[in-house]
């Protein structure tokens, strides 16, 4: 294994842990607000004002937007590398339509399945900068023992968090099979998200790529908002702690690290360190913020399962 590609799977953990820190903000936000989507499109929003801030004082960084102009119009990007942020997105849409109805754990079991097999898939296709790997058996087996890991960590915490929104009438008889069905989708849409987004981040850098991805995906998020707020209004009051409004700068960070680890990892190795990280984060969080759910020890030894499928993975590398 090359320095570059040891030094992503610590990126990987990096972002993993981001990406729960920033569930955690997210999740108190869609708590007072009583609409999950509602603090994902708050959270884009901020992330974009940001990005777009930085862009007004960087003139390296429209450098880099023009690159990628450039090669949109020279064919080198296709106008689908662009989409990635749609991905977001639609994983958010679903956890606000069917977390309250499977539950927390078959929904994160659901994406993690999606996502993991999905890597190995786009990681054979060459979809992302980091060129093609084979499917070999060592792969496969880290992807699955992965699966199995967040299974147990997830086990006894079945009930809906906060900000999930409540089930459409149209989706409550739906079987559970076909709920499910929706958060696998959204998985595999993320590990598309993270090889589209790497091509962006080779051409333009990695904050031209997130700034595509954030303008994307608050285009989705608030379409999805305005067909909520056709039904539910809009919410009556929003909090004035400020650390609730930090999930965008934090979105900004592991979005931008992610373009560019997966370079040097492949798909697959950032989404099993990506998910170890985020286990071993939410542990942490668990005991230093603890919310009503707890800590369980099925979630310390899922997270430690995840260890162990990243190690084996990792073998087909060295």
């Amino acid at each position: 294994m090359t320095a570059r590609a040891r030094l992503g799977l610590g990126f990987g953990f990096c972002i993993g842990a981001g990406v729960a820190v920033q569930g955690r903000i997210n999740g108190a936000l869609g708590g007072r607000l009583h609409d999950g989507i509602a603090a994902a499109t708050i959270s884009f929003g901020s992330g974009l004002l940001i990005l777009v801030i930085a862009f007004v004082f960087s003139g390296r960084l429209r450098d880099g937007a023009a690159q990628v102009r450039k090669a949109l119009s020279a064919g080198t990007l296709r106008p689908w590398h662009l989409l990635g942020g749609l991905c977001g997105a639609f994983f958010v849409a679903c956890q606000g339509l069917t977390v309250a109805a499977i539950g927390v754990t078959s929904f994160t079991v659901a994406v993690v399945a999606g996502q993991l097999l999905s890597s190995l898939v786009v990681d054979r296709l060459g979809v992302s900068p980091s060129g093609r790997t084979p499917i070999t058996a060592l792969r496969f087996g880290g992807a699955a023992l992965a699966v199995l890991a967040v299974l147990i960590a997830g086990a006894g915490r079945s009930g809906a968090p906060a900000g999930a929104l409540s089930v459409p009438d149209s989706l409550r008889s739906a079987p559970t099979a076909l709920l499910i069905i929706l958060p696998a989708l959204a998985g595999i849409g993320l590990a598309w998200q993270q090889a589209v987004n790497g091509r962006v981040g080779e051409i333009g850098g990695p904050l031209p790529a997130t700034l595509v991805n954030f303008c994307v995906g608050l285009a989705g998020l608030v379409a999805l908002e305005a067909i909520v707020l056709l039904g539910s209004g809009l919410p009556t009051e929003f909090p004035t702690q400020p650390w609730l409004y930090l999930g965008g700068l934090i979105g900004i960070a592991f979005i931008a690290l992610a373009a560019i680890t997966v370079r040097w990892t492949g798909v697959l190795l950032l989404a099993l360190t990506s998910v170890a990280g985020q286990l071993l984060t939410s542990i942490a969080l668990d005991i230093t913020t603890p919310t009503t759910a707890g800590l369980s020890t099925t979630t310390v030894i899922g997270s430690a399962l995840t260890l162990l499928a990243v190690g084996i993975a990792t073998r087909s590398h060295s």
